[in-house]
């Protein structure tokens, strides 16, 4: 991929003749030939097959025309390499079968060998092949992963998760370790295979308060990011309800932070200083008329001025979205230019 490709140079916080946009989860749930697919294939299957998992990558590409391909898999993939039993259950999401609560459970997660996610490797270099655009692989934070190991499934209070990080900082600090090893080498094999860009999703990270965050989170956070720092690949950074910490996620070392909806664009880039961003349209936008999305549109690429911005949402798109509403922001995207 070129370097003065019109994503990565935003990600180096260049002045780009239009923004770069891509969606988070644009490569599936809402688009009809997902859905198709869906009914034949569970989710783990179809990341545990390139062919597959490369389809459902170029789907939104074809559709909506973005200007980046985010690769379809899941972050608890490299986990099931490491010998984690775990399942992916619709409508509620990963589960674990045995989940890690003890130091003899933290010794059952393997290390991850690079050809114990060849399948995910494979599919890259499927997407390499054909993409026009840039392709970006991605992994779990440590504590987003923990937190699905800890707890055995999603969990909205963490509860099981914050009593291991309090109360056991020594078992903690040892699975912290073990999953940042994890996502690095998940992340190393993505890059080699042609990845053009990598985000790490540290989805949960916002049930933390600072203080706990930057003992027990930011130093695993910043051995993956240290770790691929010697690729020259651009980073992103991106939690959910992270407004209190995005300094603290910035120090960690990412090219790029993303933002979700619940911060403002304009007070994210007084804060971060000259760092590149991504966002942060609210995901349920899309749901409302044009009348209503364009203004919210425009009012994002405003507040990202035109350089170092990609534009995004503030998390996933939403099953319910209408992939006619992703392609009109698309559009509009495209067409702004920023006031000279």
């Amino acid at each position: 991929m070129p370097v003065d490709d019109l994503f990565l140079r935003a990600c180096r916080g260049e002045r780009t003749e239009r923004v770069p946009v891509w969606f988070m989860r644009q490569a599936g749930r809402s688009l009809p030939e997902y859905r198709a697919l869906r009914e034949k294939h569970s989710i783990l299957d179809m990341c545990r097959t390139p062919e597959l998992a490369a389809e459902v990558t170029l789907q939104p590409v074809r559709r909506l025309g973005v200007d980046a391909a985010i690769l379809f898999s899941d972050i608890v993939v490299p986990l099931e390499a490491a010998g984690i039993e775990l399942d992916i259950s619709p409508g509620i999401g990963p589960v674990i079968e045995k989940p890690i609560r003890s130091g003899d459970d933290v010794g059952r997660i393997g290390d991850l060998a690079p050809d114990g996610i060849e399948h995910v490797n494979q599919a890259v270099r499927i997407l390499v092949d054909e993409l026009e655009v840039p392709l970006i692989g991605f992994g779990g934070a440590p504590f987003t992963l923990a937190s699905y190991l800890i707890e055995g499934g999603p969990s909205k209070n963490h509860i099981l998760t914050k009593t291991m990080m309090l109360s056991e900082p020594s078992l903690w600090a040892a699975l912290m370790e073990r999953l940042a090893d994890i996502v690095l080498v998940h992340l190393r094999g993505q890059i080699t295979a042609g990845a053009s860009a990598i985000q790490l999703f540290d989805s949960w990270a916002g049930a933390l308060e600072p203080a706990d965050y930057e003992r027990f989170v930011l130093p695993a956070v910043a051995r993956i990011l240290d770790g691929l720092a010697d690729t020259g690949v651009p980073t992103i950074l991106f939690g959910v309800g992270t407004a209190t910490l995005l300094e603290l996620m910035a120090s960690a070392g990412p090219s790029v932070m993303g933002i979700d909806w619940h911060v403002p664009l304009e007070s994210a880039r007084v804060r971060l200083g000259t760092m590149p961003v991504q966002g942060n349209l609210d995901p349920a936008a899309l749901m409302a008329p044009p009348e209503v999305l364009d203004p919210k549109v425009h009012a994002v690429l405003d507040a990202g001025r035109g350089r170092g911005h990609i534009f995004n949402l503030g998390h996933g798109v939403l099953p319910e979205t209408d992939p006619d509403a992703l392609q009109r922001v698309v559009d509009t995207v495209h067409a702004w230019q920023p006031d000279e």
